[in-house]
């Protein structure tokens, strides 16, 4: 059996994955919260696990594997929406989930076996709650209920920062019913205008972090294999979910393996609504930037680096794709190139596996790049489409070409310049290469009509 190795973020090391039971193995991403379009580096997390999702399920088998990622319905920002446009939290938070599901299916991500929505799981949360106050880990007051973090003594453990650290390096919410500044809400009240259930401590909704401990014991068991989001959930999200599920089950490990994804810059800056380069997916989709390409580019990068999403590697990509594309039409899959599982299996080498396409696609093993990259969820079927409208342009495209060449060696630079100039306004990206070859790619948003003219 293929041996696969991970970064345990909790242990700061790479270990050789183990499961708990092999024939049930399972796995818990935290989700998005639904009041607006997922961007772009909310679907690097995706994207991660659902290549670890289809590794774990080529080694273990199809149905050895359950995966969960819930989507939080109840929160602060989604009843901001609310009362913004007069709308409900219910028919928002339907919408944003519709919304979600399009664009990472157009990313080519496999939906998760489990999706809980958090308002489905209240009363496990409410049990959860009731028994921490009763082992003496949370305490109720003035309507809240709080984790008190210092009733853990591992608190803290999965950032490897001390309590005094974080309290220097957070926004803690100041209030003065808390016991220590590091407590946190498990329970807060609500008044008229905000969702709300009955509970031992009034009317009220849950704090976010209560909503996965719930929903993963109820879906996974007290112990599980595999936890992890983007890092920016390691603190205080992921710690706090760790303390709370410890220390309401201190027989079970909760998760035993943590992973964790870096952030996503654009252009070598951090993306920034400030900046001006802030975007979601479904942007991207609508400039016609083809999801498999998004896939590609996101996956050039291992997960445990920063990815920097840049217009060259989107037309790199691109290319790539259509290379491959080109050669896999009509081939049937063969069998996944050894390399690809070896490099996957290597903490997720999805850098690595992408080379071995490449080889692959210049080898002209048609068969084995098919079934390799469909490995890596591209070169799947219904993604393709992007391509299926291009013949036409394609042709109208490389005949313009062909007359630009034909006037560079009568010496009509004018005329060769201008068609390069139609070309460029259209949206076609041109690099001229040695010995009188053009490689093109058409660039997001173009416009070849004013071409046929």
């Amino acid at each position: 059996m293929t041996q696969i190795t991970l970064h345990n973020t909790k242990t700061r090391q790479t270990e050789v994955f183990v499961p708990l039971n092999p024939a049930n193995v399972r796995l818990y991403l935290c989700g998005p919260t639904v009041y607006d379009r997922a961007h772009l580096g909310n679907a690097r997390p995706v994207l991660v696990f659902d290549v670890l999702v289809r590794l774990l399920r080529h080694v273990y088998g199809a149905d050895a594997v359950t995966y969960a990622r819930n989507f939080t319905d109840v929160d602060d920002k989604i009843n901001d929406r609310a009362a913004a446009t007069g709308r409900s939290i219910r028919d928002i938070t339907d919408e944003t989930i519709g919304w979600y599901h399009a664009d990472m299916d157009a990313l080519g991500a496999d939906r998760p076996d489990l999706e809980p929505r958090a308002t489905d799981w209240i009363p496990a949360m409410v049990e959860m709650i009731t028994g921490l106050i009763d082992r003496g880990h949370a305490y109720a007051t003035e309507g809240h209920v709080l984790f008190a973090v210092d009733s853990y003594a591992d608190y803290g453990a999965l950032s490897g920062r001390s309590v005094e650290d974080m309290i220097a390096g957070a926004r803690v919410e100041v209030a003065p019913f808390k016991r220590n500044p590091m407590d946190f809400v498990l329970w807060k009240p609500s008044d008229a205008d905000q969702p709300g259930w009955d509970s031992p401590w009034g009317h009220g909704r849950p704090g976010w972090h209560i909503e996965c401990s719930a929903m993963s014991y109820g879906l996974l068991g007290a112990s599980f294999d595999i936890h992890g989001g983007g890092i920016d959930l390691q603190f205080p999200h992921h710690e706090n979910e760790i303390a709370q599920s410890c220390c309401a089950h201190p027989e079970a490990s909760f998760a035993r393996y943590w992973i964790h994804n870096e952030m996503l810059q654009v252009e070598g800056r951090k993306m920034s609504k400030s900046l001006g380069n802030f975007f979601t997916v479904r942007d991207l989709l609508d400039q016609g930037v083809p999801g498999e390409v998004i896939r590609l580019v996101m996956l050039g990068t291992h997960y445990s680096r920063p990815m920097d999403w840049t217009e060259d590697k989107r037309l790199t990509a691109e290319g790539a794709l259509r290379k491959w594309r080109a050669l896999t039409a009509g081939a049937a899959p063969g069998a996944i190139d050894p390399e690809v599982i070896t490099a996957l299996a290597d903490n997720l080498n999805t850098a690595g596996a992408i080379s071995a396409l490449h080889r692959l696609a210049n080898a002209g093993d048609a068969g084995g790049l098919l079934a390799s990259a469909q490995m890596l969820g591209l070169l799947q079927n219904g993604m393709g489409d992007w391509l299926a409208a291009s013949g036409d342009d394609a042709a109208l495209v490389d005949g313009l070409l062909a007359d630009r060449a034909a006037a560079k060696a009568a010496r009509d630079f004018a005329a060769a310049d201008a068609i390069r100039d139609r070309l460029v306004a259209a949206g076609v990206v041109l690099k001229d290469k040695p010995g009188g070859v053009t490689e093109w790619q058409i660039g997001a948003g173009a416009d070849l009509s004013s071409l046929k003219g």
